[in-house]
């Protein structure tokens, strides 16, 4: 990981030299000891002196969108924590002068909407305006970095859940999305990449022996990472996308469905590496609160051929086809974009909820994803550095 190659550098800081950290829990070095904490006891002199956290707060603890926490100051630094999703989503003039290089440690899942990249691209832009130098420490991305899936971000959708024109399903490590923003944007900011050593593009997070920490309350597992650059979509309507259980973005439903009926529907659109598997559930909160959701039990059986953002679309046009009376597109905001409509914001266009809404067939769907996939391979190929 970035983390180990920063402390085996051992970098021999000048005292004077101000150190901030943007991280949150899933930020540690194999043994589980946090980043906070590792720099501390590294001996290379660091002088931290603010804390930065992104959504769901420095502990993690934030459950939702648009859930905002408040800074604090930590109890046994004595040092400012200021919170990256509150008042505000950018650095601010005040927060960057108690620093002179912001460390950057965070735990990406290899999708687009996933809002801690967009954090690291808002402070990239605000350090290289008051002059701060980043470091980013690289981690793996979870899903591997071979794969890529769905529409690029059109620039009339851009938002904070998509700020460059990129797939939903990325393929791309926190360190390589730093030098594409860096380079897409031209902005003039001095940033040092750690890293990883060991990590090839087609490991998954299960095959790096690393442990699996929550990056976020609704993130428990690998399972959770892999189906979600498709089932986020459901964000953007009426279906529950399993908020509330113990199985975030594996369990999907609403009271107006029919479990068996949703099922073979699915079965007609020949889905690779995926089996649907009727399930009941009440969610604690969130969508459907307490109510009984009747849907489908979301399992991968080959993670190879398995392609989550497709799926995502199959489930979203099955159940707003065979329940057209009951189905709706979700309302603004989302992710504080308080106009457009959440699921085009989400895809980063309108073509998918057009699609639908016209009953365009999922084969011609996916074909045209794959052209836009293409294109997105080719501008993303000179920043790969695994």
């Amino acid at each position: 990981m970035g983390l180990q190659s920063y402390l085996k550098k051992n970098i021999k800081r000048r005292s004077r030299e101000r150190i901030g950290i943007l991280y949150n829990p899933a930020s540690i070095l194999p043994d589980y000891t946090s980043t906070l904490e590792a720099i501390l006891k590294s001996g290379n002199g660091a002088n931290i002196t603010a804390l930065f956290g992104p959504q769901h707060g420095l502990f993690s603890h934030t459950q939702d969108n648009m859930i905002t926490w408040d800074g604090f100051i930590h109890p046994k630094l004595n040092i400012p924590v200021f919170s990256l999703y509150g008042e505000y989503r950018k650095p601010t003039e005040e927060m960057l002068s108690y620093i002179d290089t912001l460390i950057i440690d965070l735990q990406d899942i290899g999708t687009r909407v996933y809002t801690f990249a967009s954090t690291m691209f808002y402070c990239i832009e605000e350090c290289a305006k008051y002059g701060k130098k980043i470091i980013v420490l690289d981690r793996p991305n979870p899903i591997n970095g071979d794969y890529v899936e769905g529409y690029r971000t059109e620039e009339d959708f851009y938002s904070f859940v998509g700020m460059l024109p990129v797939s939903m399903r990325h393929g791309l490590t926190m360190g390589e999305m730093a030098c594409l923003y860096k380079e897409y944007k031209d902005i003039d900011c001095e940033i040092e990449i750690m890293k990883m050593k060991g990590w090839k593009r087609n490991m998954w997070f299960d095959e790096t022996y690393l442990p699996w920490i929550m990056p976020s309350p609704n993130m428990p597992t690998l399972e959770t990472a892999a189906v979600y650059p498709g089932i986020v979509l459901l964000e953007g309507t009426n279906i529950s996308e399993g908020r509330g259980t113990t199985k975030p973005f594996e369990m999907i439903g609403a009271p107006y469905i029919d479990s068996e009926k949703l099922i073979k529907e699915l079965g007609t659109y020949k889905l690779k590496g995926v089996f649907f598997r009727e399930t009941h559930f009440q969610p604690g909160f969130n969508k459907w609160e307490k109510k009984l959701c009747n849907g489908v039990h979301i399992h991968i059986t080959d993670r190879k051929s398995f392609k989550p953002y497709i799926t995502g679309i199959a489930i979203i046009r099955a159940v707003s086809k065979l329940f057209s009376k009951n189905f709706k597109w979700k309302n603004p905001p989302y992710e504080y974009e308080y106009e457009k409509v959440p699921i085009d914001v989400i895809c980063g266009t309108n073509r998918v909820r057009k699609s639908i809404e016209n009953e365009i067939k999922l084969e011609e769907i996916e074909e045209e994803c794959l052209e836009e996939e293409k294109k997105y391979m080719e501008m993303r190929k000179d920043f790969l550095f695994y």
